[in-house]
């Protein structure tokens, strides 16, 4: 496969990746696989912002609307299944385009994940017990006591990480740095690495517009429809979780609205910062981004 290409495009959440991706991909005739940790689940269409039926007509598309709520999934699993699927779409095509924001799931397909023990079902049962019983503070002291090399280093406020970095250690008895190499793996096709960007007032403008585009579409009906499974880790995810404040009673309605846009900006700010640390990609504008990735690859 040495003379196919994956195109990433990359970059914040509500910055217009999804229809430069499917540009790119019509004028190239080819497919997009989407790395998105949330519209992999069905029944979330407005909540992650997933592409539209016309959308999703447009350009064959993969990895959206796959797996069930409950379901578990995770960056390691992604790399396996699109490895997997690349070979079978580059017998069609010279490229291929690969969309979304999920800094991991992109990571994985271009960089490679360390390889980490593949955990039980019970074990991993065990430690979301632990977070269920001892909340986000009891998991962060667990992991701060056994592996406090990772804790150094980690989103404290990210219980997905830190319940994994847990259940590596409930599995395997080692500590999860201990396993991190960060070695990047070669791949058998080029990689164009593609971030879109704009000044910061008009992307949080973007996502402030965003937000009240998905309430007025039925963001609340959404996620009322999903509020008894929230204890569930697809489900904790901005968007709904302020939502489900909102049907806790801890906030009202238009708290919660402004919440959300706020929690929102914040996680396009720390995907803004992950970017900036990559050597490998070109920074476009949404509005000629189209036009340039062609030019380029």
């Amino acid at each position: 496969m040495n003379n196919k290409h994956l195109i990433v495009i990359t970059g914040p959440t509500g910055i217009g990746k999804t229809d430069t991706a499917i540009k790119v991909a019509q004028h190239l005739n080819t497919e997009i696989i989407s790395a998105d940790s949330r519209q992999i689940y069905r029944n979330l269409p407005i909540g992650t912002a997933c592409p539209t039926a016309d959308e999703l007509a447009a350009v064959p598309h993969h990895f959206i609307n796959i797996l069930d709520l409950d379901q578990y999934y995770s960056a390691a699993q992604f790399e396996s299944d699109v490895l997997e699927l690349l070979p079978q779409l580059f017998a069609k095509h010279d490229y291929v385009v690969m969309c979304g924001g999920s800094m991991m799931y992109v990571d994985a397909v271009c960089n490679g994940l360390d390889n980490i023990p593949t955990v039980s079902d019970e074990v991993r049962a065990q430690a979301y017990s632990i977070l269920e019983n001892e909340g986000l503070e009891g998991v962060s002291r667990r992991v701060a006591e056994i592996d406090p090399e990772y804790y150094a280093i980690a989103d404290k406020q990210n219980a997905k990480r830190l319940v994994h970095a847990l259940e590596i250690y409930m599995h395997s008895g080692k500590p999860f740095s201990s396993f991190r190499t960060g070695a990047k793996k070669q791949r058998p096709f080029h990689i164009h690495k593609f971030v879109l960007n704009m000044p910061r007032e008009e992307l949080f403008a973007r996502i402030n517009s965003r937000v009240d585009k998905m309430v007025e579409l039925g963001l609340e009906q959404e996620a009322r429809n999903v509020y008894h499974l929230r204890h569930l880790n697809s489900l904790n995810t901005v968007g709904y979780k302020e939502m489900f404040a909102y049907f806790d009673g801890t906030m009202d309605f238009n708290t919660a609205c402004e919440r959300l846009k706020k929690n929102t900006r914040v996680y396009a700010k720390k995907q803004l910062t992950w970017y900036a640390k990559d050597p490998d990609v070109i920074n476009l504008h949404p509005s000629t981004a189209t036009e340039e990735i062609l030019k380029l690859i």
